[in-house]
């Protein structure tokens, strides 16, 4: 989507939504007290609606749920609504309880106001949904685009920006520069100009911009072509892939003064990526709280079992090959590491990793730290420090890293995670360590806040039913 598309599509949502969400809770108000006048805590239920608009706006920007707006079918923008409405509901519920005043507050108007705002939203959606397509493609509005290219790559440049381009993109015009085509077609859109008489066509029609896919193509051509265009007031599109990747893959930007197209299967957004460390600080922090209120129990536990630190420390690969110290409290017997080459033909994991039921190196304690995952809760401090995240890919050891190919290495491409897709897959049901990585690039490709706060919730099911733990 070009930037006037977006900065129209996305400030005309968040305008709708923040008058839908007012209208919405002067009705409840209204249903519930019959009145603005006989509001309780009319204080309070004011504020309720300032921290649903602030909610809205910050959701609006740090989350982009208005993404492929308008190619959203009816039931998914339901969908849509329904899902921002119940992350509003329940960031208002958290803010009341740490205000202790989610007593005071009315549950009546907290309930009618999430029935009728998602009526609301969702009805006003899709009304300006109807309303922007009809703005995007009326006449005026349509953005004429031609295409130059070669024989070769005609057919599938022609389809892929039938599909991708936005709506009020229309093909004008086709032009090959390296074979007479004038007179056929390419994927429904007829060809009508060819190298020597492109730049005429070019001239003497409407046109608005053009998209350039020329490989292998003289770059003293392409440098005239390209300035011949936009001497006219043509906007130019020259595709630069050298190897194919999605739109999010791929970015122009600025490096050491030199104009770049970065290449990478790890882009995020710096917003979300912000709002991911704010959530690993926050959630750190408690975990540190209770790693240190559960601390001496388990420390006197470990002892009595078995002699040794209550401690573990082990080095671990991080973020793009950093080293990192991960700490755990002790499950295994002092002489673990030496012992586990003896153990090595028992190995019941098909790959890097070692892994086996019964394993003689855990303790009687360590079995149950394990079980109840309590033995991970020092790994709250390496959050805190940054090392790892509350949620991403399992930190492997030295000797795992170290027999990784390039494939493998993709994994670490991202900060490690106290949990993750593995952690709440079943981890000791998992005998495949490829299947491990497919998980852990699984999460790395469809990243996002959300899928974060989904593994999160998941994780604590996983922890208090045991599920997939030995």
């Amino acid at each position: 989507m070009n930037r006037k598309t977006t900065i129209i599509e996305g400030y005309w949502l968040l305008f709708t939504d923040l008058v839908s969400i007012s209208i919405a809770y002067c009705i409840a108000i209204l249903i519930r007290y019959h009145g603005f006048r006989w509001v309780d805590e009319p204080e309070l239920h004011f504020m309720g609606f300032i921290c649903f608009l602030l909610f809205c706006t910050v959701y609006s920007f740090l989350f982009d749920w208005n993404r492929e707006f308008l190619k959203r079918g009816i039931l998914v923008e339901f969908i849509a609504v329904l899902k921002f409405n119940m992350f509003m509901i329940l960031a208002m519920m958290a803010f009341l309880f740490l205000l202790q005043q989610g007593a005071a507050f009315s549950r009546l108007v907290m309930g009618y106001f999430g029935v009728l705002d998602v009526l609301i939203v969702w009805a006003v959606r899709l009304v300006m949904k109807k309303a922007l397509r009809m703005y995007f493609m009326a006449k005026a509005n349509i953005v004429k685009i031609m295409i130059i290219t070669k024989s070769a790559v005609m057919e599938k440049t022609v389809e892929r920006l039938k599909q991708a381009v936005d709506i009020n993109y229309e093909i004008v015009a086709l032009a090959c520069v390296d074979e007479d085509r004038k007179g056929s077609e390419a994927a429904g859109i007829p060809v009508n100009a060819g190298r020597d008489d492109v730049l005429e066509l070019a001239r003497q029609m409407p046109l608005d911009e053009v998209f350039l896919n020329l490989p292998d193509e003289n770059m003293d051509y392409v440098r005239n072509l390209i300035y011949d265009l936009e001497s006219m007031g043509v906007a130019c599109h020259y595709n630069i892939d050298i190897v194919e990747r999605a739109q999010k893959e791929v970015y122009v930007g600025n490096f050491a003064g030199y104009t770049v197209v970065t290449y990478s299967l790890t882009h995020f957004d710096h917003r979300r990526m912000a709002v991911k460390r704010l959530m690993d600080i926050a959630g750190g922090l408690l975990g540190c709280i209770l790693t240190i209120v559960v601390t001496p129990f388990v420390a006197a536990a470990i002892r009595l079992d078995s002699p040794g630190p209550v401690f573990f420390a082990q080095t671990r690969i991080g973020k793009n090959g950093r080293r990192f110290k991960i700490y755990k409290f002790r499950s295994m017997y002092i002489d673990a590491e030496e012992r586990k080459k003896e153990l090595e033909k028992q190995n019941e994991m098909q790959g890097l990793m070692f892994k086996m039921d019964n394993d003689p190196r855990i303790t009687r304690v360590g079995r149950f730290i394990r079980k109840t995952s309590i033995d991970e809760l020092p790994q709250f401090f390496n959050i805190v420090k940054g090392d790892m995240s509350l949620v991403g890919t399992r930190p492997p050891t030295e000797d795992e890293f170290e027999q990784y190919d390039f494939h493998y290495r993709r994994r670490i491409s991202m900060t490690p995670g106290l949990t993750g897709l593995w952690q709440i897959s079943g981890r000791s049901d998992i005998v495949d360590f490829d299947e491990v990585v497919k998980l852990d690039l699984e999460y790395i490709d469809n990243w996002s806040i959300g899928l974060d706060i989904k593994i999160l919730f998941k994780t604590v099911w996983v922890v208090l039913t045991g599920k997939g733990s030995k």
